[in-house]
């Protein structure tokens, strides 16, 4: 029996044995905490810095706050057993002069605690500025919009306050403690005035920088003054070129460069286009008889005659001048190179000057006031464009030349009295009227002329860029050129009652077949004669007369000897007549801007 009991016994423990599971259940957690706690709520740091464990126990994942610069709280694995999570809190040297405090929130579901962080002022370095300063109080934009920068020097970084929503602003920090903050600003479409006083707080210091920018200018109002009504006299012009200013062996020729004789169809056609006045270029070189009395050959002075009679006929205006008798490098008699090397010479080219322009004034001296006279065409020293060394010794010679022409014609009396007379500086070029004088003159009708083929890269130059204006890629700030040209020459002479116009301008033409080139075209030549309508001068398109033809000096829109456009001329003079003569109060430079290319 007792055997029986035993085997019985050892039965029953193999059976308690072989129920045990072979992976234990864990025991079941403590319920989850209802509120959130933190192990410290503050923590004093040195100001070396240095690290301490952050536990924060809570019902869920904690959500950080946003923390300084100088505390680093990186993420931290969430133990959902135990509710718990622990951060190193990592706390950055104080090299400022200060003490610091931050407040650094955790949050889970609507539970939320805050941990302050305290830090002992740093030791400065000597050479750590004590105080703020700024490179400058006072920035500028312009009204197109652009950025301004201020350079501050201080304790520590900086921050900005009071910058408004039309200005945007970058930091870029340096060392010895300097930083650059950059202000940019789009366009400024109103016409008042804007600006900001923005302040730089670094540390305990703080400087304010004031940021202006300019208004939209209204376009100016004519006034009637004289430089306004001759404008409107005028209007927009075309030049009759390579015509009467052409030249074979030193003898200048109507047709030697390729173009037919002009006839009154010629003229017709001009006025047809939809242009006011044209400009009759002529050289008088091969037709001028010797010292003293330089005769003028009576068959040339005759045919010159007949073309401004087809002219007038036509009902143009007409500017008649002396062309391309000016010395470029080579043997023509307008010296001025040999002028300003040699005042003997001078007076030599001073005296033909005075027979020459007698001659011209008295045969043309009862014409009416449809007839406008200019002097000169492009007066350069030698080859040399630029005025080089001693501009104002060059200049003055063209301005004694200048004097000499006024007084000749108003000698030969009659309605050169009072006859407007044209007259350029050196170059026919606006950024050399500096160097001008304006000549004495008892019937007080002078008017400066100027030339423009800007940018010389787009219009006539090698290059022949791709495109112009602003939303192109080869010259996208030519509109601001051209605009602060003529806004520099309105407040110089229109504004002043001095009429002033443009002899000259224009752009080689493009492939009508590359849509892109073709259009830039369009756009540069409307926005130019929109430009001189709006700040008040005259603007005489050059026309060499090369029939359908593109690239570099290239200029043919009307055909010379009928008056009828090439198959390419009509669009682009439309696109200039309609710069002139719209008068609708929609119709402005901006709009014209507006509606640029786009490719």
């Amino acid at each position: 029996m007792r055997k029986g009991v035993s085997i019985l016994l050892s039965i029953l423990v193999c059976a308690a044995c072989s129920c045990k599971p072979d992976n234990p259940v864990d025991p079941v957690p403590d319920p989850a905490p209802k509120d959130m706690t933190l192990s410290q709520d503050s923590f004093d740091a040195q100001k070396e810095g240095g690290t301490f464990n952050l536990t924060v126990t809570s019902p869920g994942r904690p959500t950080v706050g946003t923390a300084p610069k100088w505390i680093s709280i990186p993420d931290a694995t969430y133990d959902s057993k135990t509710y718990k999570v622990t951060y190193v809190v990592k706390v950055s040297a104080n090299e400022t002069a200060d003490n610091r405090e931050a407040e650094i929130s955790f949050t889970s579901g609507s539970l939320k605690k805050s941990l302050t962080v305290r830090q002992a002022a740093g030791d400065v370095p000597s050479d750590v500025p004590t105080s703020i300063t700024l490179d400058k109080h006072n920035l500028s934009l312009r009204q197109e919009g652009g950025s301004a920068s201020v350079i501050m020097t201080g304790p520590e970084e900086a921050s900005l306050s009071g910058v408004p929503s039309w200005l945007e602003s970058s930091k870029t920090s340096f060392k010895n403690y300097k930083m650059k903050f950059t202000f940019t600003a789009g366009a400024n479409d109103s016409f008042d005035e804007r600006s900001a006083v923005v302040t730089i707080t670094s540390g305990s210091y703080s400087d304010k920088v004031e940021i202006k920018q300019a208004a939209k200018e209204k376009d100016p109002e004519p006034n009637g003054n004289n430089a306004w009504t001759l404008a409107a006299k005028l209007g927009l012009g075309w030049n009759m070129g390579n015509q009467l200013d052409a030249i074979n062996n030193g003898v200048s020729n109507e047709t030697c460069w390729g173009n037919p004789a002009s006839t009154q169809a010629t003229f017709d056609g001009v006025k047809s286009a939809g242009f006011k006045s044209v400009r009759i270029p002529v050289t008088w070189m091969g037709h001028i008889g010797k010292a003293p009395d330089y005769k003028i050959d009576e068959k040339w002075m005759d045919r010159v005659y007949e073309v401004v009679g087809y002219a007038e006929k036509a009902g143009l205006n007409v500017i008649l001048n002396t062309h391309h008798d000016e010395n470029h490098g080579d043997d023509h008699w307008l010296d001025l190179k040999g002028a300003v090397d040699d005042p003997e010479k001078n007076n030599l080219i001073k005296e033909e000057i005075s027979a020459v322009w007698s001659q011209i004034a008295t045969r043309f001296k009862d014409k009416g006031d449809f007839l406008y006279l200019e002097s000169f065409n492009e007066l350069i020293y030698g080859s040399d464009w630029t005025m080089g060394s001693n501009p104002q010794k060059k200049a003055d010679v063209i301005n004694e030349w200048n004097q000499v022409f006024v007084d000749a014609v108003r000698a030969t009396g009659g309605n050169n009295k009072t006859r407007w007379l044209g007259v350029p500086g050196y170059a026919a070029s606006p950024g050399n009227l500096k160097y001008f004088k304006m000549p004495t003159d008892p019937g007080n009708r002078i008017m400066v002329s100027f030339h423009c083929y800007d940018p010389y890269d787009y219009t006539i130059g090698e290059k022949q860029l791709a495109d112009w204006g602003h939303t192109g890629k080869s010259y996208p700030g030519g509109e601001d050129e051209i605009r602060d040209l003529f806004k520099s020459l309105y407040n110089t002479y229109v504004a002043n009652d001095i009429p002033i116009y443009m002899g000259e301008f224009g752009c080689s033409f493009r492939s009508k077949s590359n849509k892109k080139a073709w259009a830039y075209f369009l756009y540069y030549l409307e926005y130019v004669v929109k430009a001189a309508k709006t700040y008040g001068f005259p603007a005489f398109l050059w026309d060499n007369g090369g029939e359908d033809a593109a690239g570099q000096e290239h200029h043919g829109y009307i055909n010379h000897g009928t008056g009828e456009f090439y198959s390419n001329g009509k669009e682009p003079v439309d696109a200039m007549v309609k710069a002139w003569f719209t008068e609708d109060a929609s119709y402005t430079l901006q709009s014209v801007y507006d509606s640029a290319p786009t490719f």
